[in-house]
């Protein structure tokens, strides 16, 4: 007899079925939240501040262990399946990471022990999301991608560091644990753009282009990066060393940035973003450079790299990466990406920039960076987090 099976029903509720879903949801609107709070407690003086963190430690905390990982565990267990061809974290498995990654945000608020169930909770999504993109990974003993996972290894070094230090167990914890995840973030975010922006600018611009990757370049700035960092981290009072390095990294991302500019970019949101978030990572190095030969406040530096670098790196990539793995064309996304990656980028300038004209009024810098931040998160939540839950257009798996 011949027998006719019929096709599975594609489900209409899709959240788990790629790392992509719900960690690009939650960041987004937690990013929301997280800047929310962040305003009522700096510009409004509101006693919002968990037990047991200062004010600037429990915003830093957050925007890197709960936004910027978010981010980061989404992008890598996607990414790692098309590197591979093999399965990542899926269903009940990917729903139980990001549930991890959810009970560390609210645990922080228990009235009682809330820094350890958060220790826990966010130690078991690391280990869980490095098992997700390691096992793949060694399936097919696709070993260049070690690079990737040795930074998620660093990452969960760090929240184990910083928890240590919250918890009163090492005295130099909380500031190694944060600035140390920071920096593997930064780090990451070079070593990605350098393998996916010259892909998308080449493909992407309407003209003939073909950026220009140089070899030496790319050594010279990995390695920089890494011995900056060092400094930062462990001997932020070798201010001269920090700067010179800095400057290094000034001129050489700089030159990354000639290598790969064509004016193509200006007419694609999705180029225009990551050229922006590069050129606001570049900035940093400068601002960093002013910050010890000048007189000029770290922060502004720091929110180069994090405003506006991660930022405008990490909204860009979810962009694109969302309507790709969603069936969607990346080539014609919906027009509403100008407004929100726009308003992002204002954010980065009053965030950034602003201060640099007038610290009189520092305060209304920020809050108009916070109020420019979730309008960005906001409109981008509304146009993609139905994407996010809701199968794949085309009927494909994923």
């Amino acid at each position: 007899m011949l027998q006719i099976e019929k096709p599975a029903a594609t489900p209409r509720f899709a959240l788990f079925q790629l790392g992509f879903r719900p960690f690009f949801a939650g960041a987004a609107l937690f990013g929301i939240v997280a800047v929310f709070l962040w305003m009522l407690v700096y510009v409004f003086g509101q006693p919002l501040v968990p037990l047991g963190l200062d004010a600037l430690t429990w915003h830093g905390h957050e925007m890197v262990f709960g936004y910027t990982l978010a981010v980061v565990a989404g992008f890598l267990l996607t990414a790692v399946v098309n590197w591979t061809g093999q399965p990542s974290l899926k269903g009940a498995s990917l729903a139980m990471a990001w549930l991890l990654w959810l009970t560390a945000r609210v645990a922080l608020y228990l009235p009682e022990g809330g820094l350890i169930v958060a220790a826990v909770a966010d130690l078991a999504f690391l280990l869980t999301v490095t098992f997700g993109v390691a096992r793949p990974i060694f399936r097919v003993r696709q070993w260049k991608q070690v690079g990737i996972l040795s930074k998620l290894v660093l990452l969960l070094i760090a929240s184990g560091t910083f928890y240590a230090g919250a918890l009163g167990h090492l005295a130099e914890g909380v500031r190694w644990g944060l600035f140390g995840a920071f920096y593997v973030v930064l780090a990451l975010v070079f070593m990605m753009a350098r393998r996916v922006m010259p892909f998308f600018i080449e493909r992407g611009v309407d003209e003939a282009f073909t950026p220009r990757n140089r070899r030496w370049l790319d050594i010279a700035s990995l390695f920089g990066v890494l011995i900056w960092a060092l400094f930062e981290i462990f001997w932020p009072a070798q201010e001269t060393i920090i700067a010179l390095l800095s400057l290094g990294l000034f001129l050489m991302h700089a030159l990354r940035l000639v290598d790969w500019h064509t004016p193509g970019i200006w007419r694609k949101p999705l180029l225009w973003s990551l050229y922006l978030g590069y050129a606001s990572l570049t900035l940093g190095f400068a601002l960093r450079i002013l910050s010890v030969w000048g007189d000029l406040s770290p922060f502004l530096a720091l929110h180069a790299f994090a405003y506006g670098g991660i930022g405008m790196m990490t909204l860009g990539m979810m962009s694109r990466v969302s309507l790709g793995h969603t069936g969607r064309n990346v080539f014609q996304p919906p027009r509403i990406i100008n407004l929100f990656l726009l308003l992002l980028a204002l954010g980065t300038v009053t965030r950034v920039l602003a201060p640099l004209i007038d610290m009189t009024h520092y305060t209304l810098w920020i809050g108009v960076s916070q109020v420019l931040w979730m309008a960005a998160f906001g409109l981008f939540a509304w146009v993609y987090v139905p994407m996010l839950i809701r199968p794949r257009i085309d009927g494909r798996p994923g």
